[in-house]
C-alpha cells in the first residue's frame, strides 16, 4: 500500500500537470472499486470544474474543484494516478479517465480495486474520512508530549501504535519499521513503557526518514510508481524491511521477522533494545 511518502510524491508529480486545468470529461469503467464509485456525482460535479488546488492528507489525494466540490481519491493496495497524452494507449485496469483541458489525462488504475474516490462539498472543517486522522507527522502537534500522553498506562507495541491513524497519519508497515530500526527500539516495545526521549528520538527519525523516501521518490516493492510512471528507489535504502535473513548493515547480526497484531515486523535484535 503507498504510505505518505508515495502519496506525497505522486502529489507533486500531478500538480503542475493538473491546477488550473479544467476536468472536460469523466470517464467510469464498469466495475466498481473498494467503495461503488460515485458516476452521478462525478459527471455532474466534477465533469466541467476546474482543479483550483491539490494536497495530501494523510494518505488520500485531494482535489479541490472552483465548484466548492472537492474529489478524494485513496489508492488502496495497488492504486495508480498518472498523468498521459490522451493518444496513449489505455491500461488493462484504468477505471477512471478524467480528461483535461490541455489534451492531456489523468488517469486512475488499480489492479486490486481496493481504492476509491469520493465527491464531497467543501465545508471548511474536514469530513469522513478525514474527521478521525490524527496530525501528520511534520505538524508541530506532532510532539514528543503528545505521544507520551497517548501512550501512558498502555501496553500496546510501539509498531502497531506508529501505524494508527489515529495518532498519526500516513506511517504503515514500511515506515513504521525502518523508523524504529533508525531508532533502536523493538516493535514490540509497550508504548505506557517509554520515557520522553524516546518519544523526541521517535519524532526526529520519523521526519527524517519519511523526507528521504520522499526525496527518493518513495518505496517500490511491487506495484507503486509515481505519477509519471517511475518506480522509486528508496528500497535500495531499507535497513531491515524485507530483509529477514540478511545481515545487518551496521553490527552484522541477522535480521529478524516477526509477526505482530497480524503484520509482519522486521528488526535487528542487537541494535533494536
Amino acid at each position: 500500500m503507498p504510505e505518505l511518502p508515495e502519496v506525497e510524491v505522486i502529489c507533486r508529480g500531478l500538480r503542475p500537470h493538473v491546477v488550473g486545468r479544467r476536468i472536460q470529461e469523466v470517464v467510469c469503467g464498469p466495475k466498481e472499486l473498494r467503495l461503488a464509485v460515485p458516476r452521478n456525482a462525478l459527471q455532474k460535479q466534477i465533469a466541467g470544474a476546474t482543479i483550483m488546488k491539490l494536497s495530501r492528507r494523510a494518505k488520500y489525494l485531494l482535489f479541490d474543484m472552483d465548484n466548492g466540490r472537492r474529489l478524494l481519491v485513496h489508492l488502496g493496495m495497488t492504486g495508480r494516478l498518472g498523468i498521459f497524452p490522451a493518444k496513449a494507449v489505455q491500461a488493462l485496469h484504468d477505471h477512471l479517465i478524467f480528461r483535461l483541458d490541455d489534451g492531456m489525462e489523468m488517469r486512475y488504475n488499480d489492479t486490486r480495486r481496493f481504492g476509491f474516490v469520493v465527491v464531497q462539498e467543501r465545508t471548511g472543517q474536514e469530513n469522513a474520512p478525514l474527521a478521525q486522522l490524527g496530525p501528520e507527522p511534520f505538524w508541530p502537534e506532532f510532539s514528543a508530549e503528545y505521544l507520551k500522553k497517548k501512550a501512558a498506562g498502555r501496553l500496546q507495541p510501539i509498531k502497531n501504535f506508529l501505524m494508527d491513524s489515529r495518532v498519526v497519519v500516513g506511517i504503515g508497515n514500511i515506515y513504521a519499521s525502518e523508523i524504529l530500526f533508525a531508532a533502536g527500539i523493538l516493535p514490540t516495545m509497550p508504548i505506557g513503557s517509554l520515557i520522553l526521549d524516546q518519544w523526541r528520538t521517535i519524532i526526529t527519525i520519523s521526519r527524517q526518514v519519511l523526507t528521504r523516501a520522499i526525496e527518493a521518490g518513495g518505496t517500490t516493492i511491487s506495484d507503486y510508481v509515481n505519477a509519471s510512471g517511475t518506480p522509486g528507489y528508496f528500497q535500495l535504502e531499507l535497513a531491515v524491511y524485507g530483509r529477514a535473513g540478511d545481515k545487518c548493515r551496521k553490527c552484522r547480526a541477522i535480521i529478524e521477522k516477526q509477526t505482530i497484531a497480524g503484520r509482519a515486523s522486521y528488526f535487528c535484535p542487537r541494535c533494536q533494545k
